[in-house]
């Protein structure tokens, strides 16, 4: 083509022939993951993060084998979420995930930085090239899901997760708003472009429960959910609702002593 600056980790353009060479990279000889799942949309803002935990504690309370891979990397949240502090550690060929007190296997740049609060300032082709690390590089061991927290948008990042990874499909946060059309079909035609299976759909911010009566409260007006799956024929896989004990255990670390399922889930 062109306009090709001959990068293919970062094009999008699916009838490139370059592009139909690109091989998955391999993970670490010490990992053995079964599923990988990344969690995604196409804005900032709709709970990825939080859904990313959810799923891994659900599995987690099956008695599944879970890791994450924060790939958030300017704005990592998970090992907050897990309680999870201190740093990677290496021996020069390996790199090896923190545990969380129920077993979570977790990587995330925040778990690089000698203070968490320090901001990582990274251009994309970095940014990019952490996320294949903490793909190819850790080890993982014995895994039966490992979830994957996006970015928002379809830029480097994501790219680079769709192209490089054995991605088993994604599943797709939104938010009952009238945007959730929009944000919706972004992340679905940027997973056909890379022929990525589109597992569902999660409302995140879906209502709020009255504490007097137990009526639900859709703050956001009514939710446009069932349209929008039934329009991109997908599976709905659950709503969550604005809950003060979900913030409060993701401010306290403890998101792995959520014992309600909101999910529906068939991977």
């Amino acid at each position: 083509m062109a306009d090709c600056d001959n990068n293919c980790s970062s094009c999008g353009v699916e009838g490139c022939a370059s592009r139909q060479g690109i091989q998955k990279d391999k993970m670490s000889d010490l990992s053995n993951v079964k599923k990988i799942i990344g969690v995604v949309s196409g804005k900032g803002g709709v709970g990825k993060s939080l859904v990313t935990s959810l799923l891994a504690v659900n599995k987690l309370h099956e008695g599944k084998k879970v890791a994450i891979l924060d790939a958030d990397v300017t704005g990592p949240s998970i090992p907050q979420c897990f309680g999870v502090h201190g740093q990677l550690e290496g021996d020069g060929k390996y790199i090896y995930p923190l545990l969380s007190k129920g077993g979570v296997e977790i990587v995330s740049t925040n778990l690089l930085l000698e203070d968490e609060t320090d901001p990582i300032i990274w251009r994309g082709p970095i940014i990019a090239g952490m996320v294949k690390q903490f793909y190819t590089e850790v080890a993982y061991g014995d895994v039966d899901y490992m979830f994957v927290d996006m970015p928002p948008g379809t830029g480097d990042v994501p790219l680079t997760v769709f192209q490089s990874m054995n991605i088993d499909g994604i599943v797709i946060v939104t938010t009952p708003q009238d945007l959730v059309s929009m944000i919706v079909s972004k992340a679905i035609k940027m997973a056909e472009k890379m022929n990525i299976k589109v597992l569902g759909i999660v409302e995140n911010m879906s209502y709020v429960v009255c504490p007097d009566c137990g009526k639900h409260i859709n703050v956001f007006g009514n939710s446009k959910l069932e349209e929008v799956a039934k329009k991109y024929n997908l599976k709905i896989l659950g709503r969550i609702p604005i809950d003060q004990k979900l913030a409060t255990a993701c401010d306290e670390g403890k998101i792995e002593d959520i014992n309600d399922n909101y999910f529906d889930l068939d991977f």
